[in-house]
């Protein structure tokens, strides 16, 4: 019996995926939830053999609950779930030691299926998402290019980003322009949306 964790922020699909997967002879969910911040100590509760994580789970985000899990609950395979996959996300999901991505569009036999395969250590990824993320283009920018986009993405301006980063606030217009040109992007925020969706943040 294969035991699984479900951790999926809206209710009615994650009471879809308990009752689909219940309804298979060899699965088996042993633990349900809807905060990311929950994810870590039900596993280390109940032991499952495979975790269905949602993207979107409030408190801490699909891809850094699959690294925690990793780190605390290696045993727990990760299958994560996006409702608009990109072969970003892929690529980031097999960085945080994910073997499985799944789109919410994907039928109940197919994700049951992919869950055994996670449970038993084989990657389990629509072949079409796998190959886009083979052929998409590495990453450009430089990890202080990104320390600096990622203080974008919440938010921050160029005085608070060079604050936080211990930069001067022309280097920060620097780093940003730089981003902007590396990515074709018109203004940060669409920088952040091409480097999110590329997988680099």
């Amino acid at each position: 019996m294969i035991g699984i964790l479900v951790a999926e922020h809206l209710p009615l699909v994650r009471l879809g995926l308990v009752t689909s997967l219940g309804g298979e002879a060899d699965l088996k969910v042993v633990a349900d939830l809807g905060d990311g911040e929950d994810v870590v100590s039900a596993a280390l509760r109940h032991g499952p053999d495979a975790a269905i994580i949602g993207l979107d789970l409030p408190g801490s985000d699909g891809f850094s609950t699959a690294l925690r899990l990793h780190e605390r609950a290696p045993g727990c395979r990760v299958l994560i779930l996006s409702r608009r996959p990109t072969p970003g996300q892929v690529r980031r999901a097999f960085a945080v030691h994910a073997l499985g991505f799944v789109s919410l569009e994907t039928g109940p036999e197919e994700i049951a299926e992919s869950v055994r395969r996670v449970a038993a250590g084989h990657r389990a990824v629509d072949s079409d998402l796998a190959v886009a993320a083979l052929e998409s283009v590495e990453n450009p920018l430089t990890r202080r290019e990104l320390d600096v986009l990622r203080q974008a993405a919440q938010g921050a301006r160029s005085g608070e980003i060079a604050e936080e980063l211990f930069l001067s606030v022309g280097t920060v217009r620097n780093h940003l322009s730089r981003i902007m040109c590396k990515t074709g992007a018109r203004n940060r925020l669409d920088a952040v949306r091409i480097a999110s969706d590329a997988g680099w943040l």
